[in-house]
């Protein structure tokens, strides 16, 4: 089987593609902004994704498409308008992507999108597949747009398209909120987070990988949209305690009047951090292990603690590509 991914540099891409190459039967193939050599793969340079980009040389020969490159969240976005720039790369150049991939004869395309096609939190109630769709940033309805121009694509006897939607992606080396609040459980210092009831889905960077390489190869993946987790919801004290024990220590939790927290972070401009902190946020995830008996390879406290300690011991994932 001959794959393409795009988003190789990534923080999911690097993993997946160290993954893929160690796999028998896979041959690997990266399209990247820039051309670098990449261990075990053969790498083609497409430049900027957006409508206009020619992916012919990238999908020569190849049965699999692995579609993670896209504009993420950016803080302090100065874009005059985020969301054109968002659709720029994730909607019309994801669409003209699969276009491409289809007349190439690609057999399937999967698309990593996002639970916040689905919104940015739940109020006692898992999102299913069968939810309303509520997107919550520019980023989340590029990604819905891109879902949807996606699954139009679909014909009999076609290519097929796989759509997966995560939640917070973690792992020693993740980006963003979750590098964040390691780093601040690495001080010494009480923390306002003791007493928080909230449930929050998440996945390791390990577990999405394997469902990725299940999507890969199962035929009950065709034309599927998956919403996709560890499977073991948990407190954001729950987290945070399970982080320190990976890095071998203990932090004081205290609790502290959430409403004072909220407005403060209101004032800063921090609202969807105070969401994530704060708030729920539940898959269920069952039709991804149901349907393609898929199971995770570890739970979330055991990949917290994993994730903790190699945060302690100074781990950076390499950065080969």
């Amino acid at each position: 089987m001959r794959v393409l991914v795009t988003g190789a540099s990534g923080f999911v891409g690097r993993a997946l593609v160290e993954q893929f190459c160690l796999e028998s039967g896979l041959q690997v193939r990266v399209a990247l902004r820039c051309l670098s050599e990449i261990p075990l793969t053969e790498s083609v340079q497409v430049g900027d994704i957006c409508g206009a980009t020619d992916w012919r040389l990238a999908l020569a020969d190849i049965d699999v498409v692995v579609h993670l490159a896209a504009r993420a969240h950016i803080m302090n976005d100065r874009a005059v308008d985020p969301l054109a720039e968002f659709r720029k790369t994730n909607t019309a150049g994801t669409l003209n992507f699969a276009r491409q991939a289809a007349v190439a004869g690609v057999k399937r395309f999967i698309f990593i999108s996002s639970i916040g096609v689905n919104g940015a939190q739940t109020h006692g109630q898992a999102f299913t597949e069968l939810s309303s769709v509520a997107p919550h940033s520019p980023y989340a309805q590029s990604k819905y747009e891109a879902e949807c121009g996606l699954l139009e694509l679909v014909a009999p006897g076609g290519m097929e398209v796989v759509i997966i939607r995560p939640p917070m992606i973690f792992a020693a080396h993740a980006p963003g909120n979750f590098a964040r609040l390691m780093k601040l459980i690495s001080y010494p210092v009480p923390l306002p987070l003791g007493g928080t009831r909230n449930r929050r889905s998440l996945i390791s960077l390990h577990n999405l990988t394997s469902f990725i390489g299940a999507c890969l190869k199962s035929p009950r993946a065709a034309n599927q949209v998956f919403l996709i987790s560890d499977g073991d919801d948990i407190s954001t004290e729950e987290m945070v305690r399970h982080l320190a024990l990976g890095m071998g220590c203990r932090r004081w939790l205290f609790p502290f009047p959430q409403f004072i927290i909220a407005w403060l972070a209101a004032v800063m401009g921090k609202g969807n951090m105070y969401i994530q902190l704060f708030g729920s946020l539940q898959v269920d995830s069952s039709k991804a292990r149901d349907l393609l008996r898929w199971t995770p390879g570890m739970s979330t406290r055991q990949s917290l603690e994993e994730a903790g300690k190699k945060f302690r011991a100074g781990f950076k994932h390499p950065t080969t590509i």
